[in-house]
């Protein structure tokens, strides 16, 4: 018993240990997050990005979590321009919250939550990319500083350090490709399918004037261009390859810095082509005989010229708000395009590319010299697709009716009948992947 007055002493001492452990675990799981990091998810949608959703750090495990207790404000700057206050600063408006891991996955307990954001076409502060139009330093589209501090308003804790950037199906491109042919040069990006024994066709995707510059995410993003890569349009081709060429300045950019329609030649078209036969010649899993071109505003204008510079080559062509002026083709090249086949899309109230002075007519003069396999979707306008701000009573932007081509949203030809493929109604990515240059 001669232990006795120690074990005495130690169960006096246990609930002063065990009270001294729970005030330091109390104190941890209390402890402020001032400076907290955080993750940004963009998306591209029909009207360009936003930021749809933020993962926030936290110190401890939680199962439940509230949204109103979140608010999220955001500031935005550019060496561009000036912003004015209501372009530079805003509120972002929480929809709802939830435990996640750190790739917003939802998880029953975990370390991380994610706020979902409300996003709209006419909620463009949540946007990191901004447009910039006659801008003698920046022109089109440019990412811009995009600064966001979230305050828990239960308990003043906040984050204010962006960790990490998630950009879904962007993440599934390299962005490196660079490419030169004499003086030009050309940056890309591109996707590749998982590989198969089979060999896959190739989407090559020329963007509008407003994505030029040397950094393809603009390409990707700035018009939902990325959406190529979806699983849903992926698998109208059983895996397809998808190469987004990008331009330093605009695809119909006349040598001199101004617009040519067509009158004139364009500086890229060569280098552009020497860039997509180097692509395929790297990739020798694409199959040469469904190579597919398409492109809005000066990306429809450059895929026709493609088209009427080597109708061999492609199995088939997508413009979109095609900006070359119908003038400037002539009889000869009409009847040498013909049997490409050709799928046009076109809103009737285009203020940029006049239906009249380029689709129109240039549909009317491939159908009048036999054309069997051309098409034009030609919608009254670019409407909500998705019913969440209108529906048909909201319209975009007249030009606009790439967002019709991306989201596979186009099934009717001029007369207003279904496009058919051997007899069967069908999509434009449904039409696109059935064309095949063997069968020419």
């Amino acid at each position: 018993m001669k232990n006795l007055p120690i074990l005495i002493l130690l169960i006096f001492l246990l609930p002063t240990i065990a009270m001294s452990n729970n005030q330091q675990t109390t104190s941890k799981v209390n402890q402020k997050i001032t400076n907290g990091e955080y993750t940004l998810v963009v998306e591209g949608f029909d009207w360009g990005a936003a930021a749809s959703k933020i993962i926030l750090s936290l110190d401890d495990s939680i199962s439940t979590v509230d949204s109103k207790n979140y608010h999220v404000d955001v500031k935005r700057g550019t060496t561009c321009q000036e912003l004015n206050p209501a372009e530079a600063n805003g509120k972002l408006k929480v929809l709802l919250a939830y435990v996640s891991d750190d790739k917003a996955k939802r998880v029953d307990k975990g370390n991380h939550l994610t706020l979902v954001l409300y996003t709209a076409p006419f909620e463009s502060i949540n946007s990191p990319i901004m447009y910039f139009g006659g801008n003698p330093i920046c022109n089109g589209n440019q990412w811009v500083d995009f600064q966001l501090t979230i305050t828990n308003k239960s308990n003043s804790h906040i984050w204010n350090k962006e960790k990490n950037r998630i950009i879904p199906l962007v993440d599934k491109f390299d962005l490196s490709g660079r490419f030169t042919n004499k003086d030009i040069q050309l940056t890309y990006a591109d996707y590749v399918p998982p590989h198969s024994e089979k060999k896959s066709p190739l989407i090559i995707w020329l963007h509008g004037a407003g994505e030029g510059g040397t950094d393809p995410s603009i390409a990707l993003l700035a018009n939902r261009a990325a959406n190529y890569a979806s699983p849903e349009i992926q698998a109208y081709f059983g895996g397809a390859y998808v190469l987004v060429p990008q331009t330093p300045s605009f695809w119909m950019d006349n040598g001199e810095g101004k617009y040519t329609t067509g009158e004139v030649n364009d500086k890229y078209n060569e280098s552009l082509m020497e860039l997509i036969k180097d692509y395929v010649k790297r990739n020798p899993q694409v199959d040469d005989n469904r190579i597919y071109v398409g492109g809005c505003s000066n990306g429809g204008y450059m895929t026709l010229k493609l088209i009427l510079l080597h109708p061999e080559y492609f199995a088939a062509g997508f413009p979109s708000a095609l900006a070359y002026q119908a003038k400037h083709i002539t009889n000869e090249q009409i009847q040498t395009i013909k049997n490409v086949p050709i799928w046009f899309i076109h809103s009737k109230d285009d203020p940029v590319c006049p239906v009249e002075e380029t689709v129109v007519p240039v549909y009317k003069r491939l159908v009048k010299a036999n054309a069997k396999n051309t098409h034009l979707s030609l919608f009254d306008h670019v409407v909500d697709i998705s019913n969440q701000f209108g529906g048909n009573d909201f319209h975009y932007h007249g030009h606009f009716s790439w967002i019709y081509s991306h989201t596979n949203k186009c099934q009717l030809d001029y007369d207003g009948t279904p496009v058919l493929s051997n007899g069967n109604p069908v999509t434009l990515m449904g039409w696109m992947a059935r064309q095949n240059n063997s069968a020419k």
